[in-house]
């Protein structure tokens, strides 16, 4: 099963949100794009991968698939 994973990433036009290779949406900036990207990874019950202009991961969020979480 694929990773429920919303990310957060630069492009050469601002910022997008994807859900593996599908865009969600696209922004001019981090911010727009980022609470773009929270609204959609609480939708999907999925982590909110944000990251930096370098394309490196700066922060995760998880809303409702935390993966810290035991299952026991």
């Amino acid at each position: 099963m694929a990773r429920k994973e919303v990310h957060t990433v630069p492009t050469d036009k601002g910022w997008a949100n994807k859900a593996g290779t599908r865009t969600l949406s696209n922004h001019q900036k981090k911010e727009t794009a980022r609470r773009a990207g929270r609204k959609q990874a609480i939708e999907r019950k999925a982590e909110h991968v944000i990251h930096k202009k370098d394309g490196t991961i700066g922060e995760k969020n998880s809303y409702g698939n935390d993966p810290r979480r035991s299952k026991g």
